[in-house]
């Protein structure tokens, strides 16, 4: 698994409790929920990152 990087996030709180819900919705946590949803947008963009070689 690849390293991954801390940031601060602000969000409006009203945007925060739809994704909360979302993610409990499909027993995500919140930040798998945002993971998920930004891995999703890249693919969708084709922007996704190359795989590196292990």
């Amino acid at each position: 698994m690849s390293a991954k990087k801390n940031f601060v996030l602000r969000l409006d709180e009203d945007v925060y409790k739809a994704l909360e819900k979302w993610a409990a919705d499909e027993f995500r946590s919140v930040n798998g929920q945002m993971e998920y949803l930004l891995s999703q947008a890249l693919r969708n963009a084709k922007r996704e990152p190359k795989k590196k070689r292990e």
